[in-house]
């Protein structure tokens, strides 16, 4: 009988010690990026620690679905663990499964009061959800628990931004930049609130920051060069507006903008040489001005408003190849429709032919990934 004891006893030490080694060595793939072998490996194992990790193994390699689904069986048998419940919720947002995982952050934010990034993931549902008074609460509980959580800190300010509500804009743009004095949104946002409120002045060292921090953008620019012709400073103004031409000599508005700044300078001969460029180039001001503010929304990683811009600008000019990428680049950024997304590429093939060949190719090389999708999607 003792015998038989020592016996089981050194079948059980060679069961785990082979278990111990099968781990390592799965652990060792994944964390070499070998993926697939690792996934084998962890199914040899067993057990929920293996199981997350053949999650974590499917979400890095793209496989959402399988993720998806190795997540929720950890979850159904550990319904207290929190990181895998995280990462479940974190790639339902991914994947724009937006009722999904709201379910996910809210037993979240049951199971772990104190925790600032619960609160904030399930605002970020909510907002994808138009469930607008939901997002704010949570960002704002957010910000309760830590009060330099900037990311929470930014969806407040803009959306206050965007409401045109200063005070309360201010109110979070400020609160941020107390402890990230040099983040790139928030900076933004800063300019653009004393922008909208004609406070050029005070608006215009925030642009120049951003220039300084690397934000090289058309729209940075060309606020700054309205600033700088409203605040007088008209040599800066032209500088600027120079630099857009620079880049896009064919936007008639910045001609038009520049001639403004010569004409308060009583330079009539040079705003008649401005006013007639302008007029060569003539192409529809309100598609400008929509794209650009799809430009800045697509910069906020607002891609729903961005597409409805780009929209616009579509309509106001449907000879704009450019603007017609945008939109099927953006949808392809938040749709869930995968024949959609590929509907709109395949009508930039076909109506803008001669588009710039990177375009192009990116246009075809994405219906070839959209095919393969849809393909395996119906199997």
């Amino acid at each position: 009988m003792k015998h038989l004891f020592i016996f089981t006893l050194l079948l059980l030490q060679i069961k785990v010690e082979a278990q111990t080694s099968a781990l390592a060595i799965a652990d060792s793939l994944y964390t070499l990026g070998n993926y697939s072998k690792a996934i084998n490996e962890y199914s040899k194992v067993g057990g929920l620690s293996a199981a997350l990790q053949i999650a974590r193994s499917y979400n890095a390699v793209g496989n959402y679905e399988k993720a998806i689904t190795q997540y929720q069986y950890v979850v159904e048998v550990d319904v207290k663990n929190q990181l895998a419940q995280f990462e479940l919720g974190k790639l339902l947002l991914k994947v724009n499964r937006f009722d999904e995982a709201k379910p996910v952050f809210k037993n979240l934010s049951n199971l772990n009061t104190t925790n600032p990034e619960f609160q904030f993931y399930l605002g970020e549902v909510n907002r994808h959800l138009d469930a607008t008074d939901a997002s704010l609460k949570q960002y704002k509980k957010a910000i309760n628990l830590d009060s330099t959580h900037l990311r929470s800190l930014f969806q407040l300010a803009k959306h206050y931004t965007i409401k045109q509500e200063r005070d309360n804009a201010l109110k979070y743009i400020l609160q941020g930049l107390r402890y990230y004095e040099n983040d790139v949104s928030l900076i933004n946002l800063h300019a653009l609130v004393l922008f909208n409120d004609y406070q050029y002045e005070k608006a215009i060292p925030l642009f120049e920051k951003l220039l300084e921090l690397g934000e090289d953008k058309d729209y940075v620019y060309d606020k700054l060069a309205f600033s700088y012709n409203r605040n007088w400073e008209f040599s800066k103004a032209k500088k600027a507006y120079h630099i857009l031409i620079k880049r896009d000599d064919t936007n008639s508005q910045t001609y038009f903008d520049l001639a403004s700044v010569y004409q308060k300078e009583n330079k009539l001969d040079s705003v008649k040489i401005y006013i007639n460029k302008a007029m060569e180039v003539q192409k529809p001001i309100f598609a400008n001005g929509y794209s650009q503010l799809a430009y800045i929304a697509r910069e906020q990683k607002d891609f729903k408003t961005a597409f409805k811009f780009f929209k616009m600008a579509h309509q106001e000019d449907t000879s704009d190849a450019r603007t017609y990428y945008n939109i099927a680049t953006t949808y392809d950024q938040f749709g869930t429709d995968l024949q959609k997304k590929l509907v709109y590429y395949q009508n930039f093939l076909n109506d803008y032919p001669n588009e710039h060949p990177y375009y192009y190719e990116t246009a075809k090389k994405r219906i070839s990934e959209l095919k393969e999708e849809i393909h395996f999607t119906k199997d």
